[in-house]
């Protein structure tokens, strides 16, 4: 609140040093790669829950070696034991991928269909500086896609984290990134209270340097844990139930 009243004040006087920080960022910031492993599977015994991953390098599970200790392996093995389902997974993903981005991803290989989407996306949409409803309006056409093309039910938003608390930024860029975060997701959060099939799950996370990877910048095996079992509670308690009676012949759901 207090960031919000203060930024029309202060960007005037913030904005060549705002400018300067973020372009000396872009130079020295380490590049990490992609976790590594699998990006399609299935564990688990019980009817199939066919569950798509959708976005962004924090989807794709840069800051940790493989794919077992990103957020789609911490995802599935939690869904696969909560809720006594067979979770068929698979992860499109990709570093610097914004919202509008994330549409053209899954139009290059199409997947489906799919019972569940669960996308994590925002953080680049900040760095590019796409307006919070702009970035609204990208998520809700990559909803309606999904729900078209892929034949998903639900979809489900990863909140945007705390970038106020990114060891890598220095100040005053870290507040400013901060407030834009902020924003973003609590445009994100209204939006999905007007949907039934889109779901925007809060998720408190304390970041600091034990618990991000290296560059200061992604998250560390503590996040991604802490993500994927929050996402995996509230699939579990809040969907699984209703897609158990949604499948067709064979398990499969009809395609919308």
């Amino acid at each position: 609140m207090v960031a919000a009243a203060l930024k029309p004040v202060l960007m005037p006087v913030l904005m060549p040093v705002l400018v300067a920080q973020a372009v000396a960022l872009r130079r020295r910031a380490p590049t990490l790669p992609e976790a590594a492993g699998p990006r399609a599977g299935r564990l688990g015994e019980g009817a199939p829950l066919r569950l798509l991953i959708v976005g962004d390098s924090s989807a794709a599970g840069v800051g940790v070696a493989t794919q077992d200790e990103a957020l789609a392996g911490h995802l599935t093995r939690t869904l696969a034991a909560r809720s006594g389902r067979c979770i068929e997974w698979r992860l499109q993903a990709r570093s610097g991928t914004t919202s509008a981005q994330a549409l053209a991803l899954l139009q290059e290989a199409p997947p489906g269909p799919y019972d569940l989407a669960v996308a994590v996306l925002g953080v680049n949409d900040v760095v590019e500086q796409v307006p919070p409803r702009r970035a609204v309006q990208q998520r809700a056409a990559l909803a309606d896609w999904l729900f078209a093309e892929a034949g998903v039910r639900h979809v489900v938003f990863a909140p945007l984290p705390p970038m106020h608390q990114f060891p890598l930024l220095p100040q005053p860029l870290r507040w400013f990134a901060g407030a834009e975060a902020r924003a973003h997701d609590a445009a994100l959060a209204r939006w999905a209270a007007t949907r039934a099939d889109v779901h925007h799950v809060p998720i408190a996370l304390q970041l600091g340097p034990q618990t991000m990877a290296a560059d200061g910048f992604h998250p560390g095996a503590p996040v991604y844990r802490a993500c994927g079992e929050a996402l995996a509670g509230f699939i579990a308690e809040r969907l699984s139930p209703l897609e158990s009676g949604a499948a067709g012949p064979a398990g499969r759901s009809p395609r919308r």
